[in-house]
């Protein structure tokens, strides 16, 4: 995987924010743990955010402390309706700091700054792929090491686009995907589904961070680091945004502001009562334990249509972990041993690929064993350089979710119009900035 090429150095340096990726509550795992080790034994807490490999993730901390009878490790999973961000920001600010946690990229760095350790010692980074500490690099150290790669487009179901008489490799452009649509709609009944879409529009990480990041890392050239140096956003590519989103939300099952992640995968696309849903590879799992013939058969990708990047879809890394400096010394040493045995170690690295079904970041993996069809596709857009880059975790803090994503909602519901989103997302940007 060395040779992957992005269409920027920082394209894959990158983050979805803190709740994006599934529609779980929170869930918690073990007692409450100490941040202390008492004689030989080191207790070490972990609050992460990915909802989606829960039980495999816990699988995997049972391996460890099977081969490390001296560690502790509790995990604490927030994701999916329960907002990460905010629960993280509640530890720290109540003392029950974690010893392990997930952030983004540099906007929430600099909220944390002084609690990152430097990870520049572990075999993890060293093992990373080219591009993806960029996010998480400060001058000589590196504070965060990548979860893995993941990429995300329209979903599609091949069986209902062969009933359909769709060919799905031949939509490149916009014109095409709503010819598409067109055609999806008009045999509804037939196919058998209730809409060629269903649009999530009740997730505000759908609308704010996936949707709107392909339309606007090409006004930063796919660069993390230059929407995070930004002063400003001008929408340049507004226009295409905006049909976009009109397009899926007219021919989504609706209310598409009621819609949330659990309905669109799990009820709907997994279910086959719709064509698409904007989704990426983390849906593999959930999509699986439904119909694991749709899984592992009959689900493919189709880029979002960004004029001139036709063909391309975003790739980057979701998350990154971090350590806790402050925490007590071997604890942080425990918490560095982890995360490279779970990166670099036979075990974790099996456990990686084949059960948490992951796209690595790093070196040492046979790409071959990839589990996924739907990650097995996103990789060769990567290995063949045709990605859009992750540029959402530039922005400013909380701008994504709490602006753009809710006024595209307010726009749905016609409460603003689209002029208003873009001016409103505009100045808010600028005001952070300033």
């Amino acid at each position: 995987m060395k040779g992957i090429k992005f269409l920027s150095k920082t394209a894959a340096a990158l983050a979805v924010s803190g709740a994006l990726l599934a529609g779980c509550a929170t869930t918690d795992n073990g007692d409450d743990g100490t941040n202390a080790g008492s004689g030989d034994e080191v207790t070490v807490d972990v609050f992460q955010f990915k909802v989606e490999f829960k039980d495999q993730f816990e699988s995997l901390v049972e391996k460890y402390e099977e081969e490390n009878p001296g560690v502790n490790i509790n995990v604490k999973t927030v994701g999916g309706g329960n907002d990460y961000a905010a629960s993280l920001k509640s530890a720290f600010s109540s003392g029950d700091e974690p010893d392990i946690f997930n952030i983004g990229g540099p906007s929430e760095i600099d909220d944390y700054r002084d609690s990152l350790a430097d990870l520049s010692d572990t075999k993890a980074a060293e093992a990373a792929l080219e591009g993806t500490l960029a996010g998480v690099t400060d001058g000589d150290e590196i504070l965060g090491l990548p979860f893995n790669q993941e990429g995300y487009g329209l979903l599609y179901n091949k069986a209902i686009f062969e009933e359909a008489g769709i060919n799905a490799d031949e939509i490149t452009t916009y014109e095409d995907l709503q010819s598409a649509v067109e055609t999806l709609d008009s045999k509804k009944g037939e196919l058998g589904i209730e809409a060629p879409f269903a649009l999530a529009a009740k997730e505000t990480w759908v609308l704010g961070n996936h949707l709107s990041n392909a339309f606007l890392a090409p006004e930063f050239d796919q660069s993390l680091l230059n929407a995070y140096n930004s002063d400003t956003v001008s929408f340049e590519k507004g226009d295409e945004m905006k049909r976009f989103l009109d397009l899926q939300n007219e021919y989504s099952v609706q209310p598409t502001n009621s819609l949330d992640y659990s309905q669109q995968v799990e009820e709907l696309f997994s279910l086959g009562k719709v064509a698409m849903i904007q989704q990426g590879n983390w849906v593999y799992n959930t999509v699986y334990e439904m119909d694991p013939e749709l899984a592992e058969n009959n689900v493919g990708i189709i880029p979002i249509p960004v004029e001139g990047f036709e063909g391309k879809i975003p790739v980057g890394v979701p998350n990154n972990w971090m350590v806790n400096k402050n925490s007590d010394e071997d604890v942080v040493e425990a918490s560095k041993d982890f995360l490279d045995w779970m990166y670099t170690s036979e075990t974790g690295k099996q456990m990686v690929l084949e059960e948490f079904k992951f796209i690595p970041a790093y070196e040492g993996y046979d790409t071959s064993k990839i589990a996924d069809p739907i990650s097995q596709e996103i990789y060769e857009y990567a290995s063949e350089g045709n990605t859009l880059g992750w540029v959402f975790m530039g922005t400013p803090v909380a701008w994504n979710e709490e602006v753009v994503g809710i006024n595209m909602q307010k726009y749905i519901s016609g409460e603003m119009t689209w002029d208003e989103l873009e001016q409103d997302a505009i100045n808010k940007w600028e005001e952070s900035r300033q």
